[in-house]
């Protein structure tokens, strides 16, 4: 038995997606920004796959969507937005949190050279940020603010609402990363009340390689690829057509019966959260009740995650320990770390992360085969 227990680093590209991309390899491939016939055919279902997005996202209809490489380049483009408003407006001053994604963290490292301030929030121990420290730190000199919506390690879901009302407010540009999110709870782009949110293809079943950037009407934006006049001339090159064709099957895919994938999902976490959480030394990272559906973190005293995951491997379960940018990575989780864990607690992790297609069965085995585990690590 092989099982894939590690949808927070990828997921399977739907069969839906793949035959709805593969005419655009083969038949339709012209360049969406030729003139003639063929490039405008190419131009129309670009123009159906950013309108399917959009309209998923409950964008508006001024609103801007961006087809970018993937949710890093989109975190980066709006960071980089604000920042760039920032300069214009003379506010030097930014917000964030410890446990965002490193394409945020690292972004803010490199503004610091240009003179910003980058003030990062302390994470509570159940990993979800309350908005009102996120109004304390708000400043005259404030330019924007960047919270992500759900953890890519330990699967906590924000107020991103409350927030963005706050920054509006105030009059604070609002970014939230939503690359764990899109796809696998609902996300409204308005109830949100943010003015950028970035989004991965490939964490809800679509090609990787391609992802975007939601900017709200008003809200500036700088380009960080310069060149042609593609996507409204704040991304050049040309766009990856079948990869968001892809996307945009894929995530109408993952919102069709989203209640009932919720509900079946949240079922089988619970089951397993409530049975490796009975073993003795075992924590569970992250609020128990406010996370993804399919998102499990736990921490196993006295054990090493490496060889923890190399066993379970040996039974064909594939989990993580986080991150799959960091997995080669020996430090300990900055996620973990931020949550007040030990070096030690923090390298024993576990991450499962599963959608609707995991049967009770598999989690049975799951259960099982963990605890096997455990049993030979400790003895």
């Amino acid at each position: 038995m092989i099982i894939y227990a590690d949808n927070a680093a990828t997921t399977k590209l739907s069969d839906k997606a793949l035959k709805a991309m593969l005419p655009f390899f083969t038949d339709n491939y012209a360049n969406p920004s030729s003139a003639h016939f063929f490039g405008q055919k190419a131009q129309d279902a670009l123009r159906w796959g950013r309108f399917t997005v959009a309209k998923c996202l409950n964008a508006g209809a001024n609103d801007k969507l961006i087809f970018t490489s993937g949710g890093s380049e989109a975190d980066n483009q709006a960071l980089n937005s604000i920042a760039q408003s920032g300069l214009k407006n003379n506010k030097k001053h930014i917000i964030s949190s410890k446990f965002e994604h490193h394409a945020v963290l690292y972004t803010l490292e490199q503004l610091k050279k240009y003179g910003f301030e980058i003030e990062l929030l302390d994470i509570p121990e159940d990993g979800i940020i309350e908005p009102s420290a996120v109004e304390s730190a708000i400043r005259p000199d404030t330019a924007g603010v960047s919270i992500m919506l759900a953890n890519n390690e330990i699967g906590t879901v924000q107020r991103i609402d409350e927030i963005g009302s706050i920054c509006r407010k105030a009059g604070v540009l609002f970014h939230t990363d939503a690359v764990q999110a899109v796809g696998h709870i609902p996300v409204d782009v308005d109830n949100l009340n943010v003015d950028y949110l970035s989004f991965s293809s490939h964490k809800f079943h679509g090609p990787k390689g391609v992802g975007g950037l939601y900017v709200r009407e008003g809200a500036p934006i700088s380009s960080v690829i310069n060149g042609g006049s593609q996507e409204f001339g704040f991304r050049a090159g040309t766009e990856n057509l079948p990869g968001i064709i892809g996307t945009a099957v894929a995530l109408e895919e993952s919102l069709e019966n989203l209640d009932y994938k919720i509900a079946q999902t949240t079922a089988v976490r619970t089951y397993i959260q409530n049975e490796i959480t009975a073993i003795p030394s075992v924590k569970l990272n992250g609020d128990p009740l406010k996370r993804l559906p399919g998102n499990l973190n736990f921490s196993f005293e006295g054990v090493d995650g490496d060889s923890l995951r190399y066993l379970l491997e040996e039974k064909g379960i594939c989990a993580s320990a986080g991150s799959a940018c960091n997995s080669s990575s020996s430090k300990p989780s900055h996620v973990l770390k931020a949550l007040g864990l030990s070096d030690a607690l923090s390298k024993s992790a576990l991450r499962l992360s599963f959608d609707e297609t995991l049967s009770i069965q598999e989690a049975v085995y799951i259960i099982s085969s963990i605890k096997e585990v455990l049993s030979e690590l400790w003895n």
